[in-house]
């Protein structure tokens, strides 16, 4: 078991992705915290989890709110002594927009619960990581995203908020390599899962989404919660400051 008693947070954890990397988590050994905003949705994926009941624990948070997010940790750290993974996947993504038509509001959105929320929640943990000195991992859920944007797909400011966590992945990596905590980033393509699901449904849809994929098929949940549990492992103890898209090999084509 990669991950044998391993103390792992996943946030955004009800989620499609989030959900698949702490199933896997638990397959590898780990306990397992589900964070997310809403309980019972959060309760409800928690028991689809093989022995959920020893290996798991759901709490409510909400990362946009900092005294959430302390309360969170230090309710972890009273109940496990120590963090040793932490998984940022919860984020947001809006409607398509232009960009000159969206408010602060729109903006302040993305911006506070994919950058700002990652911040907080990082931020706590590493506090607790460094005090324990055992060092720990984090691995941020990014995108492609990141380094590619899609015509006719107005999200400026979503793309902007997952490149910054690729910036943020590289300085936390750097300036907490000398403490043993490693820092690291998956950034998944087109995924079956959250919005893109139901377009999914038509075969036609289907089809024109997997035409454009050089390894011609749509990635699972599962292809990110694999790379996850990797780079959680001790097999990734030489590997920190690492940006991998889990993309099908899209981010290394044209179209």
């Amino acid at each position: 078991m990669k991950l044998k008693d391993k103390i792992a947070i996943v946030t955004g954890a009800s989620s499609d992705i989030g959900l698949e990397i702490s199933k896997k988590f638990v397959e590898e050994g780990a306990n397992v915290v589900l964070l997310g905003r809403d309980l019972p949705k959060l309760e409800k994926a928690r028991k689809t989890i093989k022995d959920y009941a020893t290996k798991t624990v759901a709490l409510a948070c909400d990362i946009t709110k900092e005294p959430q997010v302390i309360q969170t940790v230090n309710q972890i750290m009273d109940h496990y002594g120590r963090i040793d993974i932490l998984v940022n996947n919860a984020g947001i993504i809006t409607d398509p927009i232009h960009f000159h038509e969206m408010t602060d509001d729109d903006c302040n959105l993305l911006v506070d619960t994919n950058l700002f929320g990652t911040f907080r929640i990082t931020k706590s943990v590493l506090v607790k990581m460094l005090e324990n000195k055992n060092g720990g991992s984090i691995i941020n859920i990014g995108s492609i995203s990141a380094e590619r944007a899609i015509p006719k797909v107005h999200l400026t400011v979503y793309c902007t908020t997952k490149a910054a966590i690729n910036m943020f992945t590289k300085g936390l990596a750097v300036e907490y390599a000398r403490r043993n905590i490693r820092c690291n980033c998956v950034n998944p393509g087109i995924v079956n899962a959250g919005m893109i699901k139901s377009y999914l449904d038509y075969p036609e849809a289907r089809k024109v989404l997997e035409d454009r994929q050089p390894l011609n098929k749509i990635g699972e949940p599962t292809d990110v919660a694999n790379a996850v549990t990797y780079l959680a492992s001790d097999d990734a103890k030489w590997i920190s400051g690492v940006i991998l898209n889990v993309d099908g090999g899209k981010s290394a084509s044209e179209g």
